[in-house]
């Protein structure tokens, strides 16, 4: 992955006046729990054959349970497929689009999702303050500014209508049993689209169960206007996501999907209603 430079005064962690002074500082849980099983089993197993992942445009068969629930593929066309599931006690699915418009309001926020990697995020463009959940973040941009492994990126995280990526399940269409946060993302300043992600969050007793699919690189990178088309061609070619890039993204994913379910309800359940 290439890198991105260091902004002058963003940096991991919360400094003390933000924990005397943020009215969330309560949830601010720096120690993270250790990486879950699921997720070292995956590692464990390597990367995993092209056809038990499932492409982009088979996406709507995450609904079904297709392919693993928990690996990564690299892909012959230079890219990568990681797939984690993570499973979320006390958490329903409308908390989960309200976290998603919420937490992109500043750096603080977005650093409670993961202490040891996100740095910093905003909105390209703000949303109206008036909005809530999934009319809050879809069609919204966020910067953010995370290491993934080892490396500082800085991404533009754009969200996108579910069916926009294919996901039409009917039952996306009650928040109280379903819901799921989609994206294309792209190295920010770079005029291609990278990737596509999908967290499908659906409800079961006791919580919700969250399957995180990321489809990044090769056949997925595509201009974001003709003019780039000539560079997306060079990028299909010349990027090819290596093994350490994919066990990065998943055990990120992992990381930060199991801490979110942490806090995340107690945090809506005191913040829900607070711009």
């Amino acid at each position: 992955m290439k890198a991105s430079k260091p902004v002058k005064g963003r940096h991991l962690g919360w400094s003390d006046a933000d924990v005397r002074t943020r009215a969330y500082a309560r949830f601010w849980r720096p120690h993270m729990a250790p990486l879950g099983e699921h997720a070292r089993l995956a590692l464990d197993a390597g990367p995993l054959a092209e056809p038990l992942m499932p492409p982009l445009s088979r996406a709507n068969e995450i609904f079904c349970g297709a392919g693993v629930e928990n690996g990564f593929a690299l892909i012959a066309d230079g890219g990568m497929r990681i797939a984690i599931s993570t499973e979320m006690p006390d958490v329903t699915p409308a908390m989960i689009d309200w976290w998603f418009g919420w937490h992109s309001d500043s750096p603080e926020r977005y650093k409670l999702w993961h202490p040891d990697a996100h740095v910093h995020a905003m909105w390209r463009k703000s949303p109206s303050s008036k909005t809530r959940g999934r009319d809050r973040y879809i069609g919204q941009t966020s910067i953010v500014d995370e290491f993934i492994g080892s490396s500082l990126l800085r991404l533009a995280i754009s969200f996108v209508a579910p069916v926009a990526m294919g996901l039409t399940d009917t039952s996306l269409q009650d928040d109280t049993t379903a819901t799921a946060v989609c994206a294309h993302s792209t190295l920010a300043g770079m005029p291609l689209k990278a990737g596509y992600l999908a967290h499908l969050v659906q409800a079961r007793p006791g919580g919700s169960v969250m399957r995180s699919r990321f489809w990044i690189g090769g056949a997925n990178v595509s201009p974001q206007y003709v003019l780039a088309a000539p560079l997306a061609v060079i990028a299909r070619r010349e990027l090819r996501a290596t093994e350490s890039d994919a066990r990065a993204l998943l055990v990120h994913c992992a990381q930060e999907m199991a801490h979110l379910a942490t806090f995340l309800p107690g945090l809506y359940a005191e913040f829900r209603d607070v711009p």
